[in-house]
């Protein structure tokens, strides 16, 4: 049976320690942080930089954010890779560890057919027994998936929904209209400026990147959306909105919510990739967390 899920899941960061190995201690912090403010988990998608970490650390990033939620909140891995085979074999491996469901992106780098990314999706689903979600992400990944194809992937049994994370309104309206009568399919949003317009127009719940810097703040516009107060969940997400445009402002995600968190106190590392922080950018972030969360 598809699971629905529903809420806040923070796409949440990859800890390293001071020579760049994963931290699984520090990792458990960032996780009990989240559940506190009542959010779930999605790991090892862009914010977890999935595109810097090997086989045996995106496992072991899972295991120990399925083992510190211990049930107590949803965690959805996400397990997309260049190939339908090594996405296969990926997921294969996190199923077994206890996810509620994964998730993966188009393959990346080639320019596919919609009915390249179909045949491309079916045959992860087919192989998997643990509920998959689609993930459409066209400026990472060079490749869109459009609404129709969505529609179609949709009627497979073990498809139970799609997280878009092209940044635009556009993009979510035409999956929430794909989705219409769709059976226990959903639409999951991944832009933080979208998060309550989303909620009112059929999403399910939001992958939020931004929620590893602010989680209180981005559950407060699901919690009151839940609530029935759309004025206040309104108001939440401008305050959200704000911080988002002024700390991408610096540099884009995942860095900047990397380095936000160092900021803060944070145990979390630095990113591995080439991204560098001068000391200038370094107290622009300083104040507006300040600014924001104070």
């Amino acid at each position: 049976m598809k699971q629905k899920i529903e809420g806040v899941l923070t796409a949440i960061v990859t800890t390293f320690d001071a020579a760049g190995a994963f931290k699984p201690t520090a990792q458990r912090q960032q996780v009990r942080r989240q559940l506190q403010a009542g959010n779930g988990i999605f790991c090892g998608g862009t914010n977890g930089e999935f595109f810097v970490l090997n086989e045996q650390e995106k496992l072991a990033v899972t295991q120990t954010c399925v083992d510190e939620t211990a049930g107590r909140a949803p965690v959805v891995a996400h397990i997309g890779e260049i190939a339908t085979r090594e996405t296969i074999r990926l997921g294969k491996q996190v199923a077994q560890l206890g996810v509620d469901a994964v998730s993966a992106i188009t393959p990346w780098f080639v320019p596919l057919k919609q009915e390249e990314l179909i045949g491309h999706y079916l045959r992860v689903a087919d192989a998997l027994e643990v509920p998959l979600f689609l993930y459409n992400i066209p400026a990472r990944t060079g490749n869109t998936l459009q609404p129709e194809t969505v529609r179609t992937l949709a009627a497979h049994p073990n498809i139970i929904g799609i997280k878009d994370s092209a940044g635009s309104y556009e993009s979510l309206q035409g999956f929430l209209q794909a989705a219409q009568g769709a059976e226990n399919f959903t639409v999951l949003n991944g832009p933080d400026s979208l998060i309550h317009r989303g909620l009112v127009e059929g999403c399910s719940a939001c992958i939020s990147g931004l929620a590893n810097v602010a989680p209180q703040a981005i559950n407060a516009i699901w919690r009151t959306y839940q609530a029935g107060d759309l004025a206040a969940s309104q108001l939440a997400q401008e305050n959200v909105t704000g911080l988002r445009t002024d700390l991408y402002s610096v540099a884009f995600s995942p860095a900047a919510v990397k380095k936000a968190l160092a900021l803060m106190g944070q145990d979390v590392g630095e990113s591995r990739y080439a991204v560098q922080f001068s000391a200038a950018d370094e107290q622009r972030i300083r104040q507006i967390v300040n600014q924001y969360l104070q």
